[in-house]
């Protein structure tokens, strides 16, 4: 069995550097405050909110296509929601109400409901050092971390801290901004432990002017349900949005999952072993590539037509695919019209006095093949898954651009989303 070999020792969920390293910098919490145990039953409507804000964040996320290549899209609307989430929790004023408005958060019970969120997740939680990504283990690995790393110089407001002791479960690191030296090997081994090696930076470049930075990074590992036969996958025909045909491995199986469709589209909900599973959305011929025809609307309608969809025996294919993909995620929130959010110095005063974020990026990668899935992201906002089988009830052929997206069961929250528009790349 091949484990990572790269894996850094950890303090906390801080990682010490080395021997020779200044010594890293120590998790703050707020004095004598504890974390809520919450319920998702509790916050039915709360996590609706979420899930529809998830989904407009990774409709942008598509719509912007980051760096990826040759129309290759992989994104983590889970990720920037939960940045997003505790950013809010900062936030006063205009840009309080301007975050509501457009990212259609909670007005009532935020923070509380996305505790329940990040709990749920915590029954998936493990070592993402641990994993041996040629084989994804089938009780998933769902790592969700949040890092706020603020300089030690300037105050960060006691209230913000007690919230995220209350409903985050963390605190901040406090650190000297300007000694880029310390700093930033500090902030990037955070990323590269809680993402198992998988993205070895920080996001954004790195800027000895910045107060503060919040990072949250996801990580998933899971083996499907029924893993594909490696002995089933060949080249086959993959026609591209251009009209050009390629071929590419492909893999195929036959199973019971979740099968919808709708005007324009059809897709499946490709079981994991456990917990979660990856919707593959095939728009008809001629369509256009998923990235720009698949708008927030349209997401909605392929999240509803699951909700009621039922399971049917499928014959899919599918080809293997491993996609990275970052994005300036200041260019993506202007889009959607967070403007004052993105220009005010007043209304994170919460957080840190003067406040105005400077930065806002994501990278995100993901590796599919027979036996699972693994993906990792990180977002950061800076401030200054045989016998005789029955015959198949339907096909599916997933041999042109697609859609997909990875799915917590319980809450319907999409934490990865992604264009596969050339699976070579």
């Amino acid at each position: 069995m091949k484990l990572k070999a790269t894996r850094i020792a950890a303090a906390g969920v801080i990682v010490a550097l080395t021997a020779c390293s200044p010594p890293a910098p120590v998790l703050l919490k707020a004095d004598g405050v504890e974390r809520v145990s919450v319920y998702s039953a509790a916050y039915a409507a709360e996590l609706k909110a979420f899930r529809a804000s998830a989904l407009e964040l990774g409709a942008a996320l598509l719509s912007d296509g980051g760096n990826g290549t040759n129309g290759n899209v992989v994104s983590s609307p889970g990720s920037l929601l939960i940045a997003l989430a505790m950013l809010r929790a900062g936030a006063t004023g205009d840009t309080a109400a301007e975050m509501d408005g457009v990212l259609g958060l909670p007005a009532d019970r935020r923070d509380e409901a996305m505790n329940a969120v990040l709990a749920s997740l915590e029954k998936f939680d493990g070592d993402p050092g641990a994993v041996d990504e040629e084989n994804p283990p089938r009780k998933p690995v769902m790592h969700a971390a949040n890092g706020l790393f603020v300089d030690k110089a300037v105050p960060t407001g006691q209230d913000y801290l007690a919230t995220l002791a209350r409903h985050y479960g963390t605190g901040v690191y406090p650190v000297n901004f300007p000694d880029e030296r310390s700093t930033k090997p500090a902030m990037d081994a955070w990323v590269e432990e809680n993402t198992g090696g998988r993205i070895k930076e920080a996001p954004a470049k790195y800027d000895p002017d910045n107060t503060f930075s919040l990072l949250n990074a996801l990580y998933f590992a899971a083996a499907w349900s029924a893993p594909f036969d490696p002995n089933n996958t060949s080249d086959l025909p993959f026609t591209m949005a251009d009209g050009e045909e390629i071929a590419t491995p492909a893999m195929n199986n036959e199973l019971k999952m979740k099968y919808a469709e709708g005007k324009g589209w059809r897709g499946v909900d490709l079981p994991y072993a456990e917990g979660f599973v990856m919707r593959l959305v095939l728009p008809d011929a001629g369509t256009g590539p998923p990235a720009t025809a698949f708008d927030v609307g349209k997401l909605t309608e392929i999240a509803a037509a699951f909700d009621a969809a039922q399971a049917e025996s499928v014959q899919i294919q599918l080809p293997r695919w491993d996609h990275k993909c970052s994005f300036d995620l200041r260019k993506v929130l202007g889009s959607l019209g967070l403007h004052k959010t993105l220009s005010t110095a007043e209304d994170f005063n919460s957080i840190q006095p003067k406040l105005t974020l400077t930065q806002a990026a994501q990278a995100a990668n993901i590796t599919v093949a027979e036996k699972g899935t693994v993906a990792a992201a990180v977002t950061q906002v800076n401030g200054a898954v045989t016998s005789a089988r029955p015959v198949p009830e339907r096909t599916i052929d997933f041999n042109r651009p697609f859609h997909y997206e990875i799915v917590h069961v319980e809450s319907g929250l999409p934490l990865f989303m992604g264009t596969v528009a050339d699976p070579r790349s």
